[in-house]
Order: C-alpha cells, then structure tokens, then sequence
C-alpha cells in the first residue's frame, strides 16, 4: 500500500507554489517523495519560496515564468526536462480571484481572470502531455473551485474559468486518457489561508455564514488538501480520470439547516 502511494523518482511541476495552497500540496508530494519544481511571477517570489522550502529539509528547483506566455513555458518546460527532468505529475495552481459586480467589470478584467485561471493550465499541460506520452504517462491535477459548480456574487470571472477548467479536465482525460494520462480536478472548499484570516474573525458574518453552510462545521486547512492531492499523483489513482474531487468538508452535499 506504501508503494502504491509513492511517488520517488517522480518529478513534479507545481505552478504558483512559493506560498498558500500551491506550497502546501508542493510538499505533500516532496513528504511522498517526488522531485519538486515550482515557479511565480517574479524572482523574489521564487527566492521566497525556495527558502520555505529549504526550512522544511526540502530541494525544491524553482523557475520564473509567466503562466500565460506560451512562448516562455514552452521554453521553460524544456528547460526542466534538461536539468530535473520529464515532468511526471503537473498540478496547475496558479490563479486569481477578482471580486468585482459584474455590471461593474471590465472586459480586460474578465479576459485577465480567464488568461490566467483557464488559458494558462491549457497552455501548460499542452507543454508536458508530449514528453508524457514518450514515457508512457503522466499526472495532471487542475486546482478547480467550488465555483466550478456554484455561482456566487461578485465572482463571475472566476466561476466562469474554473467552470470552464472543469470542463478541460474532463477533455483532456477523454483526449489523453489513452496514453496512461491521468487528469483531474481538486476542489477546494473555503480553507483557512493568511489570505482569509479576517474573514475568520470571530463573530464575523462571513465566518459564521461558511461555518452554517459546511456540515464538518469548520474552515478548511492546507493540510486537508494534502492526501487528495498525493492521491491524483499517484499510482493509486490510475484509473481515476476526468473526476473532479471537492474537498470542501461537505458543502456542496448540502442544502443547509433549516431555520
């Protein structure tokens, strides 16, 4: 059973993993074994990070490119296969969230959330399917939302995108499924980040409303992404394909209590 959770000799591609959600799962596959490569926008980010990451005993090889520059990812996927080698599992984290109503949205703001949030895992996973398919398989895990399946105030870029990524998930597992590549989602719920900590606050509407509507009746953590993640990048998962696994402590199963 260890073996079929294992992930030694494996190298994995985990965009925007200098801190947050993407660091978290990042080392979770480095705690199964697998070489770990990440990358950000910016150098300082990627410094960052790789001094996290040094804190926890981990080598990870980080790298600055902009998810959505075709050209530098395809230059920069070479690059890895060079110097760590083929990827075997890609988990595309990197996004963004604007909170805008829509009436109030522009259409570059629209077109910057889907760029980043839909076009990049595209352009991304296009870049390694092919050496993938050379080795004989890969791991392609999309970090999708619970926006994936619900509609939201304020969120209409964002929900359109990781719906929209949903639906690649499923095609590329139908695509590619053939070469022993693997694709599917992880929907995280509402997890507690530094990012949302004054949501958190006690007594805060918000908090109360997300505590109300989750029947496991608490925030998320980073940690309770860790197993599923090391699941859909592992062996254990080789017949799973064109799912997408919420890990949202029951709210999407749920209608709520009623007053």
């Amino acid at each position: 059973m260890n073996n079929l959770f294992s992930l030694e000799g494996k190298v994995a591609l985990v965009t925007g993993a200098s801190y947050g959600i993407g660091f978290s799962l990042a080392v979770a596959l480095a705690q199964a074994g697998a070489k770990i490569v990440f990358n950000d926008i910016n150098k300082e980010l990627v410094d960052s990070g790789l001094r996290e990451y040094k804190k926890l005993g981990i080598e990870a090889a980080g790298y600055v490119f902009d998810v959505t520059d075709e050209e530098l990812v395809n230059k920069t996927v070479a690059q890895i296969e060079l110097e760590v080698g083929i990827i075997d599992i890609l988990v595309n984290n990197a996004g963004i969230i604007k909170r805008i109503p829509m009436h109030e949205m522009s259409a570059a703001e629209f077109r910057q959330v889907i760029d980043i949030d839909l076009n990049a895992p595209f352009i991304i996973a296009k870049a390694v399917i092919p050496s993938m398919i050379k080795k004989g398989g890969g791991k392609i895990i999309n970090i999708c939302s619970m926006m994936s399946e619900l509609g939201r105030e304020t969120v209409s870029a964002y929900a359109a995108a990781k719906g929209g990524l949903k639906m690649l998930t499923k095609n590329i597992a139908s695509e590619y499924g053939s070469f022993n590549i693997q694709c599917n989602g992880l929907g995280p719920g509402y997890i507690a980040t530094p990012q949302t900590a004054p949501l958190r606050e006690e007594g805060h509407p918000f908090n109360s409303f997300i505590i109300s509507k989750t029947p496991a009746a608490r925030w998320g953590t980073t940690e309770d992404l860790q197993g599923p993640a090391v699941f859909l990048a592992s062996a254990a998962s080789d017949f799973v394909n064109g799912h997408i696994l919420y890990v949202d402590g029951g709210i999407l199963a749920y209608i709520g209590r009623q007053p």
